[in-house]
């Protein structure tokens, strides 16, 4: 049987690709068309940030619920793995927010996978993920191995001392910025990275952390990076902050055990990719801020004109003065 190749109704063609419709230009065209095309393979960074609280986990799972934080972080990793499979120039990394430190589980901590800017399909040779066998894509089943291994180091190492029992959200923001910026120093000359950062928050909000929050959040906006929250228990007033000044996007699951149908649907897509999606709607900031002396958060209170903090009483304690 013979097979006539017809290059007017090709996929090249049909992929948007252009065609030589000549001889004489048609290399000239096609270097054109792929070099475009590489030069707008843009790499795009996603960080999650999951609070692995213990104390708030271990109140779900006293209650017999049906969502545990076993399958908070299998709804990750299948965001994750999307996040990768979307475009071979994907890039991910995970950080657990926990109340004693802020922990990378992927890329781990030993960077068995080599350089950031390799080659996605080519993991080191001193990992061989036991996925690679089966016909598993190598990347995926590394980064799954990996997270698992580092969460279940983290929640086994545990030592719940005092009453410092919050979630170190501050640090683990702080940590994904540096994690980024060292990220942009290694981009190549002919690349651009975009990078946005996800946070999944569980436990309240601590009050004591507000100020350091804050000067993460208006470091992000200045590096243009998005930060999204989805909460799963009540409102945080921070992260609503953090996403109206940042540009990112907002969700309370309604449902917790449908975590992973809210992430692939409204956290998946880039901002990019956004403005053609109909998305949750924006929500109504709280931007009431935190007073110096407690950090309980007032609607009415009063600035010093010596040290400028804010105090709820007419007594400025901090500089002695009225």
């Amino acid at each position: 049987m013979l097979v006539f190749f017809n290059p007017y109704h090709s996929p090249v063609r049909e992929a948007g690709l252009a065609w030589p419709l000549s001889t004489s230009d048609g290399v000239e065209t096609q270097r054109r068309t792929f070099t475009g095309h590489c030069m707008q393979d843009e790499l795009n960074l996603l960080v999650i940030v999951v609070d692995t609280n213990p104390i708030w986990w271990g109140k779900q799972a006293l209650k017999e619920s049906q969502f545990t934080l076993s399958k908070c972080i299998d709804a990750v990793m299948v965001l994750g793995n999307s996040h990768l499979f979307m475009n071979r120039s994907n890039k991910l990394a995970v950080i657990a927010s926990h109340i004693q430190e802020s922990r990378f589980l992927y890329p781990g901590k030993n960077g068995r996978l080599g350089d950031f800017f390799g080659d996605p399909g080519n993991p080191s040779s001193e990992f061989s993920p036991s996925g690679s066998k089966d016909g598993k894509y190598e990347l995926f089943t590394a980064a799954n191995e990996i997270i698992a291994e580092e969460i279940k180091d983290l929640m086994t190492k545990s030592d719940i001392k005092g009453q410092h029992t919050e979630t170190l959200l501050a640090g683990s923001l702080a940590k994904a910025l540096c994690y980024i910026h060292r990220m942009n120093k290694e981009v190549k000359d002919n690349q651009e990275m975009k990078s946005r950062i996800l946070v999944i928050k569980a436990a309240e909000d601590s009050a004591l952390q507000y100020m350091n929050f804050m000067n993460v959040v208006f470091a992000a906006q200045k590096q243009n990076i998005l930060i999204d929250a989805c909460v799963l228990d009540s409102d945080s007033g921070l992260l609503q902050q953090a996403c109206d000044i940042t540009g990112g996007l907002y969700l309370k699951v309604p449902q917790m055990p449908s975590l992973l149908q809210y992430l692939l649907w409204v956290f998946l897509p880039d901002q990019d990719q956004r403005s053609q999606l109909i998305l949750p709607p924006p929500i109504h900031v709280d931007y009431r801020a935190a007073c110096f002396c407690h950090r309980n958060l007032i609607e009415i209170g009063y600035v010093c004109s010596v040290c400028l903090s804010g105090l709820p009483g007419s007594l400025l304690l901090s500089s002695k003065s009225h």
